[in-house]
């Protein structure tokens, strides 16, 4: 992808999260916003997105058209080829920082589905640490004991006390 626009890659990163088009992903972040608050927030972060990809497009093209070959630009397209060179760098770095806060959202948005997931896991875990009943493992009837259990103290290590 090293000739995608940075609204691609925020589209394509947006789409892989939510596991539907992007036009899916916008209706439900208008709908229900309240569902999911970090979509609507990479939604919202796409929305400018936008607006900065269409502006480097137009800062490139008056820049191509300034320095196109053959042509020898006059001493006031200098200024003008100057500006738009500053312009196309500041909305790059525009795209950039927009593509970088959609990967940390969508980063926080794994991170909140993970962390509602532990407390169900810890609780399950503490159930059967409480219950007293390991796992066994396949074909070990209920009457063999635990292999893994602990049996006590060695005899070998006992001599005779004075």
């Amino acid at each position: 992808m090293p000739d995608a626009t940075a609204l691609n890659q925020a589209t394509a990163m947006i789409e892989k999260a939510g596991g539907r088009p992007i036009e899916a992903l916008e209706s439900l972040a208008v709908r229900r916003p309240s569902d999911d608050p970090l979509l609507r927030s990479a939604m919202h972060i796409r929305s400018t997105l936008v607006i900065t990809d269409n502006a480097v497009a137009v800062h490139q093209h008056r820049l191509h058209a300034l320095t196109r070959p053959g042509h020898v630009p006059a001493f006031y397209d200098l200024e003008r080829i100057t500006s738009s060179a500053a312009n196309l760098r500041v909305a790059q770095a525009e795209s950039r920082t927009s593509l970088q806060a959609i990967s940390h959202v969508i980063e926080a948005r794994e991170a909140a589905a993970t962390a509602d997931r532990a407390p169900a896991v810890r609780l399950a875990q503490a159930a059967v640490a409480r219950s007293g009943h390991a796992p066994r493992a396949l074909g070990q009837s209920p009457d063999q004991p635990d292999p893994s259990a602990a049996v006590g103290p060695s005899v070998a290590g006992l001599g005779p006390h004075r």
